[in-house]
């Protein structure tokens, strides 16, 4: 799995650093695996993601397309947290995380985001005491709306 999100890092330098250099105003939130093939790229721009958007962004990767196929999603209900910015955004919000290892017996997180610092990131769940993790540990995080299960 490590290779995975190895490749999904490399990716998202390369895609991010294409389309926000292309598209000002454009942020890519995340890039994901969805097979040896194909990749989903969210991306979101401050008057919101639309589909004339996402088909900017696609004309943008037409160089990987005899490489992979490509998704370019809008954000969605549960928007993707890679970087710190994304999280210091998220500060007092529900969270969920997967780690590539596991820090305090597991690799699952679901809490309340309460601190971020330099190089981790703080999440409490229930009545236990906030689990400091690593943002290099971190391989999927997710914003979760409250009522959202």
């Amino acid at each position: 799995m490590t290779d995975l999100y190895d490749k999904e890092r490399s990716l998202y330098r390369e895609v991010s650093s294409r389309v926000e250099r292309s598209l000002p105003g454009v942020e890519v939130l995340a890039v994901e695996l969805s097979g040896p093939e194909r990749f989903t790229v969210f991306v979101d721009h401050p008057k919101g993601a639309d589909h004339a958007l996402c088909v900017r962004v696609t004309e943008v990767l037409r160089g990987y397309l005899d490489r992979y196929a490509i998704d370019v999603s809008s954000p969605g209900t549960k928007p993707p947290l890679r970087r710190r910015p994304h999280f210091e955004r998220a500060v007092g919000s529900k969270v969920e995380l997967r780690t590539a290892e596991e820090i305090a017996g597991k690799k699952r997180f679901r809490g309340e985001l309460v601190g971020v610092g330099e190089r981790t990131l703080q999440v409490a769940a229930g009545k236990n005491d906030p689990v400091e993790i690593p943002y290099d540990s971190i391989v999927r995080g997710n914003l979760i709306e409250e009522g959202t299960r």
